[in-house]
Parts: C-alpha cells; structure tokens; sequence
C-alpha cells in the first residue's frame, strides 16, 4: 500500500532519484575478482565495539574453505543508511524516546556517510531523502507523528528500500528498523524481501520495542522471519528492547557499532560460480562477530 508520494519516487529510482545521490569514487580493493570486502563487525561481552584488531586475528571461510586474508582495518568507506521508523498508532508511548534516540544517531553518524528517512505506519513514506544534512534530519525526525488507528506496513517498506539500494548498486548500503511491537499489514512473503535484501547488499539492524507478539497470523509469521533471518544473513544486530524509554540508548549503540566496523579483504580463487556461505570468525576468544553470510544477489 503506498500512497501518491511515494510511488512517484519508486519510478524516480530508476533514474537514481534525490534521496539516493550518485556513489563517490569506489575503492579499488574489492574490484579484483581474486579478491573481496566484508564488513565486519566484533564486539566484546558487553557488546562494546572491539578495536585494534589486524588481518592476523581474522579467519573466513567460504562454504567451508577457509580463504587466505590479505588485510583487516578499520571501514573508512561513506555508509549509506536509511532508517525506517514506525509512525503507527503503536509509537504513541515512545515519540519522544523515539526523537531523542534518532537525534542522536544522526548527531553520532555526522561526518560518516548520508542518511535518509523512512516511516512505515499505513504506508511506507519517505520523510527526508538521503542526505548528509543533520539539520534536515532533525526537521524530518520531529515531523514523525503516530498516526491514529494505523497499524505498521514494515515488510513493504525493507522490500522498497532494497530495491532503490540495488538500483544504486550502493557500495555500502545499511538499514536501521524500529518497529513498536503490535501489528504487522504487509502481505508479503518473507523469502519475497529476503531476495531484495539479500540482492542489495544491506545489512538490516532491527530494534523492536515492547513485548515480542504472540499473534499467530501470516503477517507477523513472515515479518518474524525477515528480522531473523534478514538480521543473520546479512551481519546485522537484532536488540528486544523491552522499554519505550531504551529507545534513546539504542539507537546511539547502533551508530557505535556501524563507525568501528572493520573492512576484511580476502583472497579467493577466480570461479564463476559464487559461494552459498561465507564465515568470519577471529582468533580472539569471548568476541562476538557479525557479518555477512551471505554473497549479495546469490
């Protein structure tokens, strides 16, 4: 269900519209065929990012071949971040935990890539296209409202900006979630926006806020297993946050974990036919890795 506005953007995307402004130059590295990048990211037992690590603490494995890692640092490259927030009747108790959290991810991702603003209560709008503008950011995230008696439509809204991601072949594209636990209107099927996720190369993070449903309905059923599994597949977090109030805490710790990513470059052999699975892991013991598990498209 997407309203007026937002279908003439969907059309403007094929043209690379506003909100998706053109790629800088790309980095060379990932552009020889023997070789490829992985973001990275590894965090400690208090889910703190972990610095300092070099190509030597690295280990990666495709289909369960272990490949050699020519180097490791920190991920330097512009982000490309859509933050899609739920603006149904369920954000109601958290608009201002809400504003708070996205004010300061944006103050903390200043500097580090552009941002665009994507609400997905009734229907998916965008609110801000990409920008690397925090004063325009902060005009869009208090224009968010909760919308009286709408119910969230976040399947549409993941499925739509994949695909506006793969159509910029974005270099490093991420999404940010935020959805109030209530009720789910998609109609889509979870492996239907898994493929464009996956397609698009963006890792998804996914905050819920509240108590997870206990509705059985297809909805939910396909919009639980994008956030399982579209978290997993693509080396993005998955945090429950049980009160409203958390909401200004987490977000910052997403833009945390997104600015101390590393980069990993591995060498692979020159085949045609892509791996199903690749594995990052480190050598370090009591750290956490995410990262893609996945190859993009395949």
């Amino acid at each position: 269900m997407i309203d007026a506005f937002l279908a003439v953007w969907l059309v403007a995307i094929a043209a690379v519209p506003a909100w998706f402004p053109q790629d800088p130059a790309r980095r060379p590295a990932a552009n020889d065929v023997r070789t490829r990048d992985v973001f990275v990211s590894v965090l400690d037992n208090k889910d703190a990012p972990v610095n300092g690590l070099a190509a030597a603490d690295f280990a990666v494995r495709e289909d369960g071949v272990s490949r050699e890692v020519l180097q490791a640092g920190p991920a330097t490259a512009p982000l490309q971040v859509v933050l899609l927030v739920d603006d149904s009747e369920a954000l109601t108790p958290a608009l201002q935990p809400m504003r708070e959290g996205l004010n300061k991810f944006v103050d903390k991702m200043q500097g580090h890539g552009e941002i665009g603003l994507v609400t997905f209560g009734e229907r998916s709008t965008s609110v801000v296209p990409s920008t690397t503008d925090p004063a325009l950011l902060k005009r869009g995230i208090n224009r968010i409202f909760a919308r009286p008696g709408s119910g969230a439509y976040m399947l549409d809204a993941i499925r739509e900006v994949s695909q506006g991601f793969a159509k910029r072949k974005a270099e490093r594209p991420v999404i940010v979630a935020v959805y109030l636990e209530g009720v789910e209107f998609s109609n889509l099927q979870y492996d239907t926006v898994l493929k464009d996720l996956e397609a698009s190369g963006a890792t998804l993070h996914v905050l819920s806020v509240g108590m997870p449903s206990a509705s059985l309905s297809d909805e939910m059923r396909n919009l639980n297993m994008v956030i399982a599994e579209g978290t997993k597949r693509t080396g993005g977090r998955r945090d429950q946050v049980m009160a409203v109030s958390g909401l200004a805490e987490a977000l910052p710790e997403v833009a945390d974990e997104l600015l101390h990513q590393y980069v990993v470059t591995y060498g692979r052999p020159d085949t045609l036919i892509p791996p199903e699975k690749i594995q990052v892991t480190v050598t370090r013991p009591g750290l956490t890795v995410r990262s893609r598990t996945r190859i993009a498209g395949r």
